[in-house]
């Protein structure tokens, strides 16, 4: 456990934890356990995800890694200097973030990928201690929307005055930036709603934001 992450049997959440002990069963060379950021602390950029998908993060034990979710996402990052090496859906891989830590707001896998309310506010914790311990921090990204309110949520602001838009740049206080895109999921990628092209976007904004444009 570390100040940022649970420790591999935290039972704040009983379904989740329910889940991790059958998803241990079912698959027991996977991860199966909360997720921890990756990336330094010290980084400018923070890119925060939902949860980890149960055959993704909660299988590779690294966020965003696993899935079709992180190959939109990572070479994205790379396309704009924040990663080197080569995504290969494995946390061995060899990839390397650099100004740029990808976490998410729950760190536990949840069945469906659904989480209840009272999930969320006991993972929180671990967010705004995260939050607190990067120093250098000037821009989160949210990808999706129920990041963008557990970002909002951890730094004690409210929820009505910054609405989620994708594309959208939000200035929060103490000159901290709030980005908005839509999910890197397969289902978003496959239906069009989101697009390479359109996630370079987000992230040509959100270079400006860290004067890299």
């Amino acid at each position: 456990m570390s100040f940022t992450n649970p420790g591999p049997d935290c039972p704040l959440c009983p379904r989740l934890a329910a889940y991790r002990a059958a998803n241990r069963r079912a698959n027991p060379t996977g991860f199966n356990a909360p997720v921890p950021g990756f990336g330094p602390l010290s980084a400018r950029l923070l890119v925060v995800g939902q949860a980890p998908g149960v055959n993704g993060a909660n299988t590779t034990g690294r966020p965003f890694t696993g899935d079709v979710a992180g190959r939109l996402l990572y070479a994205g990052l790379a396309q704009f200097g924040f990663a080197t090496g080569t995504y290969a859906e494995h946390a061995n891989d060899g990839l390397t973030l650099h100004d740029c830590r990808v976490t998410n707001a729950v760190r536990c896998a949840p069945p469906q990928h659904k989480l209840e309310t009272a999930e969320e506010k006991a993972c929180r914790p671990f967010l705004e201690r995260e939050l607190a311990a990067m120093p250098n921090l000037r821009v989160c990204l949210a990808i999706g929307e129920k990041p963008h309110k557990a970002l909002l949520q951890a730094l004690g602001l409210k929820l009505s005055t910054y609405k989620f838009a994708h594309g959208a740049i939000h200035a929060l206080p103490h000159g901290l930036k709030l980005a908005d895109s839509f999910h890197t999921s397969q289902y978003n990628v496959n239906t069009g709603r989101i697009t390479p092209a359109m996630f370079e976007a987000v992230l040509a904004g959100v270079a400006t934001q860290l004067d890299l444009r």
